[in-house]
C-alpha cells in the first residue's frame, strides 16, 4: 500500500480510508485527546495510534502499522494498582537510517517515531499519554508495564493525565460506577465524568478527594533521569 516509502501522516489517513472505503470497513479519526500531536485511528473493529499528520512516517513505522492495528479491549475486571506508570519502549532504528520508529510492548496500538533521539523521546511520551487517555476513553483495560529490559527506553505517563489514570484504575478496581462515586463526593455523575475526561481540565484537588473516597492516593517520586 505504502512502497516502503515515507509518507506524511495526512496521506497514510488517506491512504486508509480509500483502504476502509474499499473494504466496507467504518473509519474514524480522533485528534489528540491530551496536550501532544497523536491521534487514534480507528479502522472496523481496530485501531492504532497516528503520530502528527504533519509529519513523515518511516518504512519501519508503516511495517508496523501494516502488521495489524491494536485490537480493542473492554475488560472490566480489576487488577493490581501499585505501579510505576512507566512503560518501556522499544526505539528501533529505521533501515534508511533516519531516525526511530516505536513500539511500546504492553500497548500494541502505541506506535509513533521521531527524527533523532531527543525527538522520538517526545514523541514516544506524546503516543503513550494518546494511548493511555484512549483507552480511558473506550473504558478499556490498562495493562501494568511490563518490567524494563535491556535496550528499552522507559517512557512515563505525563503529569497532566497521571492523576486521571489513576482515578481511572483505582475505580476499576473497586468496581465503583460514576454515579456512586458521586453520589459519596456529593457532586453530580458529570463532575465524576469530567474528572475521567483526559480533555478536561480538572483541579488536583477534586481528583485527590475522589481517591480519597477510594483509598487510594498518588505517591510523586522524584529520581535521576536515564
Amino acid at each position: 500500500m505504502f512502497d516502503n516509502a515515507n509518507v506524511k501522516g495526512s496521506e497514510f489517513l488517506r491512504k486508509m480510508k480509500a483502504f476502509a472505503r474499499r473494504k466496507k470497513l467504518t473509519f474514524r479519526w480522533v485528534p489528540e485527546r491530551g496536550a501532544g500531536s497523536h491521534g487514534t485511528l480507528y479502522v472496523g473493529d481496530r485501531f492504532t495510534i497516528v503520530k502528527d499528520l504533519k509529519k513523515e512516517l518511516g518504512p519501519g513505522l508503516l511495517s508496523d502499522f501494516a502488521v495489524g492495528y491494536g485490537e480493542a479491549t473492554r475488560d472490566f475486571e480489576g487488577g493490581p494498582l501499585m505501579f510505576t506508570a512507566t512503560y518501556p519502549a522499544n526505539f528501533l532504528a529505521e533501515k534508511n537510517g533516519k531516525g526511530f520508529h516505536v513500539r511500546f510492548p504492553d500497548l500494541p496500538e502505541a506506535l509513533t517515531g521521531g527524527i533523532d533521539l531527543d525527538d522520538t523521546r517526545e514523541q514516544a511520551g506524546d503516543c503513550l499519554a494518546e494511548a493511555i487517555a484512549g483507552r480511558i476513553t473506550r473504558r478499556d483495560s490498562i495493562p501494568v508495564p511490563s518490567r524494563l529490559k535491556r535496550g528499552q527506553y522507559p517512557v512515563s505517563v505525563p503529569l497532566y493525565l497521571a492523576p486521571k489514570f489513576a482515578l481511572y484504575l483505582a475505580m476499576r478496581e473497586s468496581g465503583m460506577r460514576n454515579t456512586e462515586l458521586a453520589k459519596r463526593l456529593g457532586v453530580s455523575e458529570t463532575v465524576v465524568r469530567r474528572m475521567l475526561d483526559p480533555k478536561h481540565n480538572t483541579k488536583s484537588g477534586k481528583i485527590q478527594a475522589a481517591l480519597a473516597m477510594l483509598g487510594k492516593r498518588i505517591v510523586v517520586r522524584f529520581e535521576d533521569a536515564a
